[in-house]
């Protein structure tokens, strides 16, 4: 589990304009694709992806909010009650609000006030190393769990 229920949404915080071609978990940063504009509503190039390698130059899109799972549909279904959606789907995206997630760098103990960044692999963490991008602040440390609340602001 990458989100727990408690979760702010602000009204107009989330995107839901962006396809994904690639499976991930919930709870991480992901980043524009620079394969199109995506200037239309309904239009394919308007793709987001996990960060990989260098992060030094991505534009964050916003915190995935749902599973995007690779599921062969003749055999079984989505699981709603996950918020899963398939590969090649629009996917919701907040980019005002706060969440508690566990989606931390290892290692990286943060309190509430830090800064926080997203890391070459979606996930957060509190130093800015390499030109990574800032998406928010730690609202609290960690729990027993490795949660933190993160207030993210994507502008």
């Amino acid at each position: 589990m990458a989100l727990k229920a408690s979760r702010h949404i602000d009204p107009y915080g989330t995107n839901i304009e962006f396809f994904m071609n690639v499976t991930g978990e919930r709870g991480i940063v992901v980043v524009h694709d620079t394969s199109g504009s995506g200037a239309a509503m309904d239009q394919g190039v308007a793709v987001v992806k996990i960060p990989t390698g260098d992060a030094s130059g991505t534009v964050p899109a916003g915190l995935l909010l749902c599973d995007v799972v690779n599921k062969d549909l003749t055999q079984t279904h989505l699981n709603k009650f996950k918020d899963e959606v398939q590969v090649g789907s629009k996917v919701p995206l907040l980019r005002k609000g706060w969440v508690v997630t566990d989606r931390i760098v290892t290692g990286v103990s943060p309190t509430a006030g830090s800064d926080a960044y997203c890391d070459v692999n979606g996930k957060m963490r509190i130093t800015n190393t390499g030109g990574l991008t800032k998406v928010g602040k730690f609202l609290s440390s960690k729990d027993e769990d490795g949660y933190a609340k993160v207030e993210i602001n994507i502008v």
